[in-house]
């Protein structure tokens, strides 16, 4: 059984390939969210077997943005603070503000996820559904690698 400490160290480790060289605000290019994810919760869904719920924060810093990724289950989303941006493959940008909220369906490319603003943080609160053991986020290694 992994112990809380093992559970973030591996989600951590999943997210850090957000954390790209180079880009940065000083430089009037999009910052990427680097160690932006925090797990709050993650426990096995008693009446879903070989699932579990993760519930993690993801703080973008002022103009931060997070590289295109998919997420392998379903995901639920709330801004706690600030605006994001996102935009999944197929659909229109879309910016959602303090207290609102949006729904992932699983394997679907995340093309934009960026803070909306360059001066305020954002923070979001996010649930997902996911096989035990699966990373939480997926990285898009080149065009169409979503699935």
């Amino acid at each position: 059984m992994m112990t809380f400490a093992s559970i973030r160290a591996v989600t951590r480790q999943t997210l850090q390939w957000t954390a790209l060289a180079g880009a940065t605000l000083l430089l009037g290019q999009t910052a990427l969210a680097e160690d932006a994810a925090s797990v709050l919760l993650k426990e096995r869904l008693a009446d879903m077997a070989g699932k579990e719920g993760p519930m993690i924060t993801v703080e973008y810093a002022p103009g931060a943005a997070s590289d295109q990724h998919f997420h392998p289950g379903s995901v639920f989303a709330y801004v706690l603070e600030g605006a994001v941006v996102s935009q999944l493959a197929g659909g229109h940008p879309v910016t959602y503000t303090k207290g609102q909220s949006w729904e992932e369906s699983p394997k679907i490319p995340h093309v934009v996820s960026k803070n909306a603003s360059k001066t305020k943080a954002a923070k979001l609160l996010v649930f997902l559904l996911s096989q035990e053991g699966e990373s939480l986020v997926v990285p898009m290694t080149s065009p169409g690698n979503g699935k």
